[in-house]
């Protein structure tokens, strides 16, 4: 089972929307949505065809997502392919 080396990037954050942030700019939709555990940002999960999330990821190299799904407390780590 791999192991998440970025559990110290995790940050108090404030969610940036109640949806994806950059899908309500566009009047887009999504499947389900993502937060960033480093500064909050809310994004389409990789099933939506806009993957805001993962362009987050690519963007800002903050690591480490939870789902923004009710009911959900996953959380997981891009760039050690882990659940944390």
């Amino acid at each position: 089972m791999a192991t998440c080396t970025h559990l110290d990037q995790i940050q108090e954050v404030t969610p940036s929307a109640n949806g994806c942030e950059d899908c309500l700019k566009t009047g887009d939709t999504w499947v389900h949505l993502r937060m960033c555990l480093v500064c909050g940002h809310v994004g389409c999960c990789d099933s939506s065809k806009n993957t805001h999330a993962t362009k987050h990821f690519h963007a800002t190299h903050h690591p480490i997502i939870q789902s923004f799904q009710p009911g959900e407390d996953w959380r997981w780590c891009y760039v050690d392919q882990a659940m944390v």
